[in-house]
Formats: structure tokens, sequence, C-alpha cells
């Protein structure tokens, strides 16, 4: 484990000794792959939607079985058992609260009352300012490169505006692998970088082979954004599910959005009620059709299908677009390692005017 660090807010925050963040991931991220982050140095973030509330306790007491180092739990902030799982991470003592959806003020209020560490993660500047206006303490901001649900400003477009809007520590995220990009989000201002795909890609993932085989042969051009899944753009490997969900009408989509939806309750126990509700929260305020919203609300059974199950052919494979640059699969403390050591030479690299 290397002792090569570089102090920012981030680690003064949390109390990582590197300033590195292990995004959430749905079906990926689960205590194997938090604990060894954790282990390493880094942040590690545990998915929660993924899991029933009772799962993610399970989940929480694993990880901190595994390692006494801090780590954090995503939410969402629109789920109807959010203040249940609130409760969790008060009750654990677990060090961040990690939200894919913006906060209310009131949770935000909740979780520091309690000494937990609020992180959001945003896609605009008007997003962070009013995460940052009711408390939070610091935002992952990412920009168009990232996996999963993204928007469509470049990290280095985005990561500046937010880093001058707010006076709140900024991790940047999307199109990050290396130690090279570290310096490069600490040069904008940032205070460390958050990765999804680089730690999918690694040995302590839970990811079938076959599945992180098909990542590591992509190429950049292989990683498209498509809103073809759920109605919202949505960054994945491209493959013939992609290709067919692309050329499928209307008729087709609900029918499918139908049989993934009645596997998504049998798995989370959720009653149809609690999933119409979630739907039309996602629903709100976008233009999606009732089979994208009960896409929207299930496509964790697409990912379920790549990323626990091995099928390729029957999921969806949420992916950033440097993983046309990945090409091995290193532990989480190889990999923690190499970006620090990397940081540290490109740093000594740098010319000074003399």
């Amino acid at each position: 484990m290397t002792d090569v660090r570089i102090g920012t807010p981030l680690t003064k925050l949390v109390g990582v000794r590197h300033p590195i963040v292990q995004t959430g991931m749905g079906w990926v991220a689960g205590p194997r792959l938090v604990s060894a982050t954790a282990e390493a140095g880094a942040l590690g973030i545990l998915a929660s939607a993924t899991m029933t509330v009772d799962q993610l306790r399970s989940a929480v007491r694993e990880v901190k079985f595994r390692t006494d180092a801090p780590f954090g739990v995503n939410l969402r902030a629109d789920a109807g058992d959010a203040p249940e799982r609130v409760r969790i991470i008060i009750d654990e003592g677990v060090k961040v609260a990690s939200f894919a959806l913006a906060p209310s003020r009131e949770l935000i209020a909740r979780l520091k009352d309690a000494g937990v560490v609020v992180i959001p993660s945003i896609g605009a500047r008007r997003h962070a300012e009013k995460v940052a206006a009711w408390g939070a303490d610091a935002v992952v901001v990412q920009g168009g490169e990232g996996g999963g649900h993204t928007g469509n400003v470049a990290t280095t477009v985005l990561l500046p505006q937010v880093v001058d809007a707010v006076d709140i520590p900024v991790v940047a995220a999307g199109g990050f692998h290396d130690g090279r990009g570290l310096v490069a989000a600490l040069s904008y201002g940032a205070a460390g970088i958050a990765m999804g795909t680089r730690f999918l890609l690694t040995s302590d993932s839970t990811v079938p082979d076959q599945v992180k085989a098909k990542y590591l042969a992509a190429t950049v051009q292989d990683v498209t954004l498509t809103t073809k899944v759920d109605g919202l753009p949505h960054r994945m490997l491209r493959t013939e599910l992609v290709d067919a969900l692309e050329r499928s009408g209307r008729a087709a989509s609900l029918l499918r959005a139908i049989r993934h939806a009645a596997a998504f309750r049998r798995d989370t126990r959720m009653s149809w009620a609690q999933m119409v509700r979630d739907g039309l929260a996602m629903k709100h305020g976008k233009e999606l059709t009732w089979s994208q919203v009960l896409l929207a609300a299930n496509t964790p059974m697409l990912l379920k299908a790549s990323m626990v199950e091995g099928r390729t052919d029957l999921g969806v494979m949420a992916s950033g677009q440097v993983a046309g640059l990945i090409d091995d699969l290193p532990s989480c403390a190889e990999l923690v390692d190499r970006v620090m050591t990397e940081a540290h030479a490109a740093l000594r690299a740098l010319p000074v005017a003399g």
C-alpha cells in the first residue's frame, strides 16, 4: 500500500488517506468492493437502491466487519423508504450519505445533525448551488463522459463552473481512471475524483468475469449514450440488446417494461403501489411515456441481468467512456496505489517556469 498522499478538503472531510471515491453502482458496489476500496485508503460507497432495507443493514454491517475505515452509502432521495434507510445510516454510524438525486433540505439537516457527511451527486451548476445552500458538505459533479444516467456537458466544462459556484469541496466524476486525471481535476480546483467503471473493472469487483471481458474488449466507440432504455440519457456499452431497444416500437417497449417491473417487484418485495409512486416521482417534470416510466423504475433488473447473472444478452452494462481506455483488472489496493503514484509522477513532470 502506497505512502504517497495528497491531502485535500475531501480527505479531511471524510477521513480517508487518498482523494479518490468509488461510486455507488447498483449490483456492483457491494460489501466486498466497498471494503476493499476503504482498506486501500479511498472512499467506498455502498449502493443501496438495489437492496431491500434488511439487505442494506446486513451489507453495512458486513463492510464494518471487514474494515474500520470510513465508507458511505448511496441513497435514492425520492424512494418511499428513504427515511428507513437514513435511520440505518445513522444507527450504524456510517460516515457518508451520498445521493444520486438531490435530497431535501430536511433530509440533509437530519443527517448532518447525526454527524453524517452529506455528498449529493449533481450534473449541473444550479443543482450544486441548491444543495450547497441547503447544507450539503460536498458535491460529486459528473460530466457527460460518466456511466449510467448522465448529462451532456463534458467534465472539463462542468467542473470549473461548479468549483467557481460553490464554496464546499467538489469531487470530479466522469472520464477519470488514472493519476493524470486526478492531477487534472485538482488543477481545476476539485478536491478529488470519483470513479465507477475503473472500480468495476478490478479483481475485487463481484461482476462476472465474462461481463468484465466485455468491458475490457470495448473501444471508446463501443460506449454509447441512449434514451431508449428508460427515456433518460444513459451511457452504456453498445450491445445487441441496446440496438434492439433503439429499434423497438412502443408496444414492444411496454411489454418489456411490464415484464421487468414484475421481476423487480419480486426481488425487492415492493408493492405495486410503491412502484407506481416511485415511477411517478421519476416522471415528474419529464416527458416520459408510461413504458419509459416502468423501465426507469426497473432499469435495475436490466443491470442485474448483466452485473449479477452474467447475461450480457439480456441486460445492459452501464459504462463510462473510459472503458475504452482500461485493459486490466487490478485489485483496489493496486489501483489506488497506481493512481497516487501516477499523480505524484505527473506533478513532478510539470514544467516549472524559471
